[in-house]
């Protein structure tokens, strides 16, 4: 299912394309698309270019990792989720090799997510990121060393259609997609200005 943003302004198209389903199709993902979408993680930008962050892939069929993630996850998350071919635990370094704390971490991680999906889009494959999870039960199910914090859960697959959700998640799959204005989070000089190229 295509959901594309309805913004008005001439954006990427695979930023306007990109949202998070929660239908997906159990159809099984290549693993040389596999490959693009970590090689697009592999190259995003870091502080001093620490590349703090590591995914943990479970693949349906493919050993006990993609139960194990399940098994993690919130319940509301557990009524969709386990349907997708895919789930991927994204971990941050935060102590650096010296041993200090990597202030930046969970900013780099991000940036790499965000790689991730859009290298997906561009290989017709869908994310979901996901915060409803167990840190501690996920840390034990995967062996999380010290230092590394578990951030999201990623499905990752092929859209299906909304119709094999349960009736309530169809009606959230099937919502317009909506974003605050421009001028509610850009700001010029100070907290609030408002910049004069924002209508």
């Amino acid at each position: 299912m295509e959901k594309p943003s309805p913004s008005g302004r001439p954006i990427h198209e695979l930023l306007r394309r990109r949202w998070s389903p929660r239908a997906f199709s159990d159809r099984a993902v290549p693993t040389e698309v596999l490959l693009n979408i970590f090689e697009g993680a592999r190259w995003a930008p870091s502080a001093s270019n620490r590349q703090p962050w590591s995914f943990i892939i479970g693949i349906k069929g493919q050993g006990d990792g993609h139960g194990a993630i399940f098994g993690c996850l919130n319940t509301g998350n557990r009524v969709w989720a386990g349907r997708a071919p895919i789930l991927i635990v994204a971990v941050a370094s935060t102590v650096n090799e010296d041993g200090k704390t990597n202030a930046w971490a969970l900013y780099d991680i991000g940036q790499a997510v965000a790689h991730l999906s859009i290298q997906g889009m561009a290989d017709g494959v869908w994310v979901h990121q996901m915060a409803g999870f167990d840190k501690e039960a996920m840390r034990k199910a995967l062996a999380i060393p010290e230092g590394g914090e578990p951030v999201t859960v990623i499905a990752l697959g092929y859209a299906d259609e909304p119709g094999i959700l349960p009736a309530e998640l169809q009606d959230r799959e099937n919502a317009p997609r909506q974003r605050k204005e421009l001028g509610s989070m850009v700001y010029a000089n100070k907290w609030g200005g408002k910049p004069v190229f924002i209508r």
